[in-house]
């Protein structure tokens, strides 16, 4: 009961604050693209996770989805991603639901793979399976066929096993800033 009523009196992020985490946040997503490993036809990029973590944790689910929106599409934009860098963004949102709904522990951002591997992964096969040729899409989000096998995998297993292989480094990292910052009370504590 004494977590719900100093959740109640918790005092709201300031606008112009909550502006310049984005802007920091997809500055660091950006400044960390160049760090990415070509697997089948994604780019995985473990960084992403990690500011996914941090940013649903800190800010919320939707703050989450639109950060990881930006940085995707800034990546398209800049010839560093392919149109699979915005199916990242369904990690943010599910570490953040969880959070800031269900479970307000730290622990969550390993569920970033569920959203990232599993939902992104399928919204990621989705994607690509109609592809018979690499094509740009919005004139200029790469997309590639889906390959017969990535990882050894069949293509629509393979995917998802892809983005696992980026976001369970990520999240991990992502888990371990949070709780420096918590450690340094840069990070309020939430528990």
């Amino acid at each position: 009961m004494a977590q719900y009523s100093r959740s109640r009196t918790r005092q709201p992020m300031l606008a112009s604050r909550r502006i310049a985490l984005y802007v920091g946040f997809i500055a660091l997503g950006m400044a960390l693209s160049t760090f990415s490993i070509p697997i089948g036809p994604a780019k995985v990029f473990p960084f992403q996770h990690m500011i996914n973590v941090l940013v649903a944790v800190l800010l919320g689910p939707l703050d989450a989805m639109l950060v990881a929106l930006v940085i995707g599409i800034l990546r398209n934009a800049f010839g560093l991603g392919t149109v699979l860098a915005i199916t990242g963004l369904f990690g943010g949102l599910v570490v953040g639901v969880i959070y800031h709904y269900v479970w307000r522990k730290d622990v969550v951002a390993l569920f970033e793979t569920v959203g990232t591997a599993g939902i992104g992964g399928i919204f990621g096969v989705l994607l690509l399976s109609g592809l018979s040729e690499p094509t740009m899409f919005f004139g200029f989000m790469q997309g590639k066929p889906l390959a017969d096998t990535i990882l050894g995998f069949p293509g629509a297993i393979g995917l998802p096993i892809s983005f696992a292989v980026s976001s369970i480094p990520g999240s991990i990292l992502g888990l371990g800033i949070l709780t420096a910052l918590r450690q340094a009370g840069i990070a309020p504590e939430d528990r």
